[in-house]
């Protein structure tokens, strides 16, 4: 089976979608989305919880009821979707792409496009990613394994247990397995600051009375048929276990709540370059990667803490992505961004001149009494004060105007 399509879409979540109206609004109809799940929706389906939607549609939404603005949008337009899909494989061509889908339904399919959009989303890290020793039983999982399972399949994991990590997904499950009659006896850090939002520590767990053991870790995991208990312990300034404080815990289940990567192995396989720190790819301001015709948008280039972000930036791609098949966009002359003091990271790593521009940050560390710079050689183009900041949340900065003659962006905490 064959195709032709302006654009193709790999993933039917949050960016996918917003991706694909963007897309239909600048004027491109043959629009194709590809989404390997049953449906559309992505990680918002399982993320029961409100708090999506604030900045977007300027009203508190559940992530289903996030995701079904946009699949509402879809109703009536010309966006095709594909469903239980998978993309294996992209082709550069001269002036094309060659996309190879596996369809439950169809079969090997061979799409053709001008430009492919990736928004994959990310996945979590798994016990193997973190190889902690011990035994392999069962009810050792990722926290959005368990969410999955609770909020979308009705079935509870366990009735006692520890999580590791303090990410936000972790967080918010803490709060939904107590909901459901669990005990959750501790979160696990090794961090000495928490690794999710503010909001989600005093809302699922000081609210619940939810032990947080920071500058922890978890270096036993034990259980035949099942888990049955883990050993924690304090760590060090050199992050290795005090083992003359470790202490048990009795536990049925242990979530893993210890970071997200992007979903990159399609774009690593089709060339795209990756950015070390981030895992996702480098793009240019138009979200475009090194093979021209090929963007990225949403949590496959990074990890975002609100949805609105991935959506308004998966919009910006789709302009993009409009803009080139109707005008074959030539790369222009960029500049690169760098980062300095306290800043892991900014995206997108190079601006263009005399345009505006928008950049997505995260800093290594919290901080107290900073201001974050961003200089244009030596001139500074943004400057704000915080009293504090964290590493979990994401910081934007809209840049008016790119100065023309600018040679390097300089992004840093001081």
């Amino acid at each position: 089976m064959t195709k032709n399509v302006d654009a193709l879409i790999i993933g039917g979540g949050p960016a996918g979608l917003a991706a694909a109206i963007s897309l239909k609004k600048n004027g491109i109809d043959n629009i194709l989305i590809v989404e390997r799940e049953d449906c559309l929706g992505g990680i918002l389906l399982q993320c029961i919880h409100n708090g999506f939607g604030l900045h977007r549609f300027k009203e508190e939404l559940t992530g289903p009821e996030y995701a079904e603005k946009y699949i509402e949008m879809l109703e009536g337009t010309t966006i095709e979707t594909m469903t239980n899909t998978c993309a294996i494989e992209i082709v550069n061509e001269e002036n094309s792409k060659t996309v190879y889908l596996m369809s439950e339904k169809s079969g090997l399919i061979e799409a053709k496009t001008k430009v492919v959009i990736l928004a994959m989303g990310c996945r979590e890290r798994n016990r193997g990613n973190i190889a902690i020793p011990g035994t392999r039983p069962a009810g050792v999982m990722t926290a959005g394994l368990a969410q999955k399972l609770v909020n979308r399949y009705g079935y509870m994991p366990g009735k006692e247990v520890v999580i590791l990590g303090s990410g936000d997904i972790g967080l918010i499950m803490a709060r939904r397995m107590t909901w459901e009659g669990a005990k959750v006896k501790a979160v696990v850090e090794l961090q000495p600051y928490p690794g999710g939002l503010n909001r989600n520590i005093a809302q699922c767990l000081n609210d619940y009375n939810i032990p947080l053991y920071l500058s922890h870790t978890i270096t036993a995991i034990r259980g035949n048929s099942r888990i049955t208990e883990v050993d924690i312990a304090p760590i060090n300034e050199y992050k290795e276990p005090k083992k003359e404080d470790t202490f048990t815990l009795k536990c049925d289940s242990l979530l893993l709540s210890v970071g997200l990567l992007p979903e990159n192995e399609l774009s690593q396989l089709a060339g795209v370059n990756l950015d070390r720190v981030t895992g996702g790819p480098l793009i240019d301001t138009n979200y475009m990667t090194n093979i021209s015709g090929v963007f990225a948008c949403g949590n496959v280039l990074h990890v975002h803490d609100l949805v609105d972000w991935v959506s308004e930036e998966s919009e910006a791609a789709g302009k993009a992505a409009a803009d080139y098949i109707r005008n074959q966009t030539i790369q222009k002359n960029k500049i690169a961004v760098r980062v300095g003091n306290l800043v892991r990271y900014a995206l997108p790593t190079v601006l263009e001149p005399g345009k505006p521009g928008i950049l997505s940050l995260r800093v290594i560390a919290p901080a107290e009494n900073t201001t974050l710079y961003v200089k244009a050689d030596d001139e500074i183009i943004y400057k704000k004060g915080h009293k504090k900041i964290f590493p979990s949340e994401m910081q934007r900065i809209e840049i008016k105007e790119v100065p023309q003659k600018a040679k390097m962006i300089h992004v840093y905490l001081e």
